[in-house]
């Protein structure tokens, strides 16, 4: 069996940067920021929905549900795999997260989980990136692993929307 496309370091640095960047945004409860990072019509799977169509039905569905009721939210940066494909166009990034949970008495307890994400960076027909460059998540599921309380109670600020 051949080996899976690894991405090459420069290509896995700069996703590891952008799940730095994005759990930056998950624990500053900053939507404004993480909209750009995923593609408007992404396709996302996540807790309290099975398959979400869209963006800001994602936000509305997952983030206003998870966000603002948990803290702490890192990747598992050096856990992280990045797959890529040969032309450039597709990565894949699979990464172990963390995160702090609340009881209803406010208690903590570790809330740690797995995510997929699925990104596209467009190519033209001359064979240049998109105006930008830019990888884009077009397809995300982030969930919990086994056993995790599936609710958290903290009720923290939205910093933009």
């Amino acid at each position: 069996m051949a080996d899976l496309p690894a991405a090459d370091a420069a290509t896995r640095d700069q996703f590891i940067r952008w799940l730095d960047t994005f759990a930056g945004y998950v624990r500053e409860v900053d939507y404004a920021s993480a909209k750009p990072l995923f593609h408007a019509d992404t396709l996302a799977f996540g807790t309290f929905t099975n398959v979400i169509p869209g963006l800001q039905a994602w936000i509305d569905t997952q983030w206003d549900n998870v966000w603002p009721k948990t803290a702490d939210f890192r990747f598992d940066l050096e856990g992280s795999h990045v797959l890529a494909s040969d032309d450039g166009s597709m990565a894949v990034v699979i990464a172990p997260w963390t995160s702090t949970g609340f009881h209803q008495d406010g208690s903590t307890y570790d809330r740690p989980g797995r995510a997929t994400m699925v990104f596209h960076r467009a190519v033209g027909a001359s064979g240049a990136d998109d105006a930008d460059g830019r990888w884009v998540c077009v397809h995300s599921h982030m969930s919990l692993n086994r056993g995790v309380p599936q609710q958290s109670f903290a009720n923290r600020q939205v910093k933009a929307r």
